[in-house]
């Protein structure tokens, strides 16, 4: 993965992303591509986050839903001091509790019924529930959230809050291994113990803590020498009021009509507000890079579902069509970008569908090479299996379609998630690996989102400067 120097960022991310994910290129869903600057337009689009209204974190006026006032459940998760209501405590205090609680188990109740209000049992499954709900939530907060500027205290509060509820059922996915203990007559004796499961071990501290560096990034865009114009306004006060010329851009397109549009001062941006701008670019680019890392980390670990596997094809020269099946089969020295710039793809909708093709491809060979390969005995597979690999036809076009897809995948970073990952999470019944898929998507769409911002920003400084 490439590395980029943060200024007063020293973080360590603590994951170990796959060989598969180490050269993902700066952008990455919630979006379609548009023909402005880079990553720009896009804000909150962005496809691999698709929710707009959350079962878990309804929308709500009350008071109470924003409470900042941390909960027992918050409390005993980090082993802070307990959870007291001092005897000379305000009536209205106590009732705030009350019903920060109530809410508590109302939404509890939702997770567990599997959002099926009937309670009939005919609910998804939990897995699916947690990761809805983690999405649900981010739209709720975020949703609203498309200009460089601090979260509202309210929205910022509930959504430590509600991921604290949500993260908590990782404290107790365990894995079980043996301990060796002495007694004290000197006798050995192995014990049954348990601990935190490895994967959740290693990869929620680091979303955690991306998560927290993505919202102290919004929160450094306070006091800014630019502002935000809704699109058609030419009133500076349409936000808040400045004094001085300035000039607006209209960088989106008329499709894009719901987003704000970054205003400029005349004389354009200082050097150390265009400083800022670029270290926080550059910090929340290489946080997208990670929480993408762990995303597709996750994704590769899901089971493949056995509803993907029955519509696969029985010819993976069908699904992706002669002209590509004949250069990925006869080339000696096979180049998967040579290959991609001759389909000349045209849009974002035009590569999701080849990325299906090839991964459809792809699976249906590796499904053919391990059935030529059972039809031999065990061993004789595994003496022959380096030459197997080398020679077998099946094998060689996985390998072309799989290094043909990532450099896809390279090359439109924003692409939606594919149909097999959408399966994988559709049918997916790992609770751990819902929640670290799920933070990690969102976060992935928040930083994609502040980097299309930021790159907003910056066009529009530039367009100034070279005017003058």
């Amino acid at each position: 993965m490439e590395k980029f120097p943060i200024s007063d960022q020293n973080f360590h991310l603590g994951f170990h992303p796959s060989s598969s994910s180490m050269d993902l290129n700066d952008q990455s869903t919630i979006s379609e591509t548009s023909g402005q600057s880079p990553a720009s337009g896009y804000s909150f689009s962005y496809c691999r986050t698709s929710s707009d209204t959350s079962a878990f974190s309804d929308p709500t006026t009350d008071d109470s839903s924003f409470c900042t006032e941390p909960s027992p459940a918050i409390l005993a998760r980090q082993g802070t001091r307990k959870y007291k209501v001092a005897a000379g405590e305000k009536v209205d205090d106590q009732d705030a509790v009350d019903s920060e609680m109530e809410m508590m188990k109302e939404r509890f109740a939702k997770l567990l019924l599997g959002e099926d209000m009937s309670g009939s049992g005919k609910g998804v499954c939990t897995a699916v529930t947690i990761s809805n709900a983690i999405t649900n939530l981010y739209a709720t907060v975020f949703g609203q959230n498309l200009k460089l500027e601090p979260l509202p205290p309210e929205k910022k509060a509930m959504w430590k809050r509600e991921m604290s509820y949500l993260l908590s059922v990782c404290d107790y996915i365990v894995e079980f291994f043996t301990l060796s203990q002495t007694l004290e007559d000197g006798t050995s004796v192995e014990v049954l113990s348990s601990r935190q499961r490895s994967d959740i071990c290693l990869n929620l501290p680091a979303l955690q803590k991306l998560d927290l560096m993505l919202l102290d990034i919004l929160d450094s865009f306070q006091d800014t020498e630019f502002w935000y114009a809704e699109k058609g306004s030419m009133s500076s006060n349409s936000n808040r009021s400045r004094s001085g010329s300035f000039r607006r851009l209209s960088l989106q397109k008329e499709e894009k009509w719901w987003l704000p549009v970054p205003c400029i001062p005349s004389s354009g941006l200082s050097e150390k507000a265009r400083k800022h701008l670029r270290n926080r670019r550059e910090c929340a680019n290489q946080i997208h890079k990670a929480a993408m890392a762990i995303n597709s980390t996750i994704l590769a670990e899901m089971e493949i579902p056995e509803s993907f596997i029955d519509t696969l094809p029985k010819s993976g020269k069908a699904s992706i069509g002669d002209t590509i099946y004949r250069y990925m089969y006869s080339a000696d020295k096979f180049s998967p970008d040579h290959l991609l710039d001759c389909l000349n793809i045209g849009s974002d909708h035009d590569a999701l569908e080849l990325a299906d093709r090839i991964e459809a491809s792809m699976y249906t060979w590796r499904r053919k090479a391990c059935l030529s390969h059972s039809k031999s005995s065990w061993e004789l597979v595994k003496d022959l299996m380096a030459e197997t690999d080398r020679v077998d036809k099946n094998t060689i076009l996985a390998e072309r379609a799989e290094t043909l897809l990532l450099s896809l995948k390279q090359r439109f970073p924003e692409l939606a998630q594919t149909t097999l990952d959408t399966s994988k999470i559709q049918y997916n019944r790992d609770v751990g690996q819902a929640v670290l898929e799920s933070y990690s998507r969102v976060l992935e769409g928040l930083a994609f989102n502040i980097v299309a911002w930021i790159d907003d920003v910056l066009f529009s400084d530039s367009s100034i400067t070279n005017q003058q």
